[in-house]
């Protein structure tokens, strides 16, 4: 199974030295790459949370800038009627100093996240993500995948897409080999 990494239209929010928002929003239809539309049905989140299992919060997908986990407590995840809700403690360190600087000022491109689907149901060009492997959510600072995702200190706001769709998915998908 190939890991997958998707950008969804969601918000995020400084408070104080926390990041929160969504990373993944659910029956939010995406084009991928004019491949297929995908979305994501409630409940996809659901087993990776239950297991327990360690996932990272990362700066574009990077493992070398991370900046919480929910091992140690600084990631909360959690899925809600709206999507997969994240909370995170933003570190001291340059990464997380620069992150939130960033979102402060509305600098952030948006957020994605890194999976493996085991549950899907594909009609067509339709592909609905039923069930994921959750490996990590990060904070995208250039390009998110999808038309609309954008993250903003305090607010969720429209922007206008800063290249062609196209462009970004292509983007994405050859920073993910």
């Amino acid at each position: 199974m190939k890991t997958e990494r998707r950008a969804l239209a969601m918000e995020i929010r400084a408070n104080g030295r926390k990041l929160e928002g969504y990373a993944a929003t659910f029956n939010n239809p995406a084009d991928i790459g004019g491949i297929f539309m995908e979305t994501i049905a409630p409940g996809a989140f659901a087993a990776s949370l239950r297991a327990r299992r360690d996932i990272l919060a990362l700066v574009d997908h990077d493992p070398g800038r991370v900046l919480a986990r929910t091992r140690s407590g600084t990631l909360r995840l959690a899925e809600d009627t709206k999507g997969l809700a994240f909370s995170l403690d933003v570190p001291d360190t340059s990464a997380g100093r620069d992150v939130l600087a960033l979102a402060e000022r509305g600098d952030v491109g948006g957020m994605s996240f890194g999976f493996t689907a085991v549950d899907e149901h594909r009609d067509g060009d339709r592909r609905e993500l039923r069930g994921v492997d959750l490996h990590e959510i990060s904070i995208v600072l250039a390009w998110p995948a999808y038309d609309g995702t954008i993250v903003q200190a305090r607010s969720l706001q429209s922007a206008a897409p800063h290249r062609a769709y196209a462009e970004r998915a292509l983007k994405l998908l050859e920073l993910s080999r």
